[in-house]
């Protein structure tokens, strides 16, 4: 019986696995995904302040990194070697091995041995020291004239902006990115009586794959997420059912009115049922239809200014850090 000594640790590595499959898949079944998108106005590139409900600190939802390679650093114009003193350098040999050609003598024809190539280059290099030196001579005498003008303009600039309103000679002064004011936002009952319906009505609206209902509960770029992870799961012959989702815990992160509108970051941890199933067959590839999971999500909800409670739409999803 000793294969049954080696097949019960089989078994147990076997069934952690799937355990852990299971919790992947299954926390993966809820709208968004488990992860951070949407728009919370201005307030988009910065984390929501922490809370009882959820303490550790969300990442913002968009415009924290830029993906992709970096791009190469070109190089400057006039010279194939990179600038500088080396490049000279090296085009001086590169002249001196194609003239070495052109006279028949070989790629470095002409030269007595060790000692006739040391020469050669020490003769390149005074040469292309003193190419460098000049080169550098003529472009400082340009830059000057330009860094005055330069200076001359900003001195304008300044005594243009200094100028009273409708002086003669004065310049429109040059526009600056304006920041939307935010003003404070008191929040009554009725409003967290209106996330609570929210998070309810999403869960089970995500789970009938019923856009038309979630477009009257979520902003627009928050319905097209949605619509794509159901897209995705149709292309994969597999359906998310998401229902019974109830409020646990919930306390307010911050709140805020700009440009007519009125934004809510609200900490909930919640309950709710959630199961991935085969499309057709029903079959369950992971999650359960009778034991509920809890989940700890910040929820930013935006209205127009003074539509009440019944305005409130879902604008963004952000994981806690």
């Amino acid at each position: 019986m000793r294969w049954m000594s080696k097949l019960r640790p089989m078994r147990f590595a076997l069934l952690a696995a799937g355990v852990l499959a299971l919790g992947i898949a299954s926390a993966d079944a809820r709208p968004g995904g488990g992860g951070s998108f949407g728009s919370r106005g201005s307030k988009s590139f910065s984390a929501p302040p922490p809370t009882a409900t959820v303490p550790r600190t969300a990442a913002p939802t968009t415009g924290m990194a830029q993906k992709g390679p970096r791009a190469a650093a070109a190089t400057p114009a006039g010279s194939r070697f990179g600038s500088g003193f080396g490049g000279l350098l090296m085009g001086g040999l590169l002249g001196a091995g194609l003239f070495g050609l052109l006279s028949g003598s070989g790629l470095f024809g002409g030269l007595s041995g060790l000692a006739g190539m040391l020469g050669l280059m020490l003769q390149v290099a005074l040469i292309g020291g003193l190419i460098y030196l000049a080169m550098s001579f003529f472009r400082s005498r340009n830059q000057q004239p330009a860094m005055a003008a330069a200076g001359n303009r900003a001195g304008m600039m300044n005594r243009e902006a200094t100028s009273p309103v409708g002086s003669i000679g004065a310049r429109a002064p040059v526009p600056q990115p304006v920041v939307p004011a935010t003003s404070d936002v008191t929040l009554a009952g009725e409003d967290y009586s209106s996330f609570e319906g929210l998070l309810a009505g999403i869960q089970d609206a995500y789970g009938r794959e019923d856009l038309k209902a979630l477009r009257t509960m979520a902003t627009p770029e928050m319905v097209a997420n949605f619509s794509d992870e159901i897209e995705t799961n149709q292309r994969k012959n597999v359906h998310n059912l998401t229902s019974d989702a109830k409020l646990l815990e919930g306390d307010l992160s911050e709140s805020w009115g700009e440009e007519g509108y009125e934004y809510a970051t609200v900490a909930m941890r919640y309950s709710l049922l959630e199961t991935t199933v085969e499309r057709g067959t029903g079959r369950v590839i992971s999650g359960s239809s009778d034991r509920p999971i809890e989940v700890a999500e910040l929820w930013t909800f935006v209205r127009r200014a003074g539509s009440g409670a019944r305005g409130w739409q879902l604008s963004a999803i952000q994981q806690p850090g």
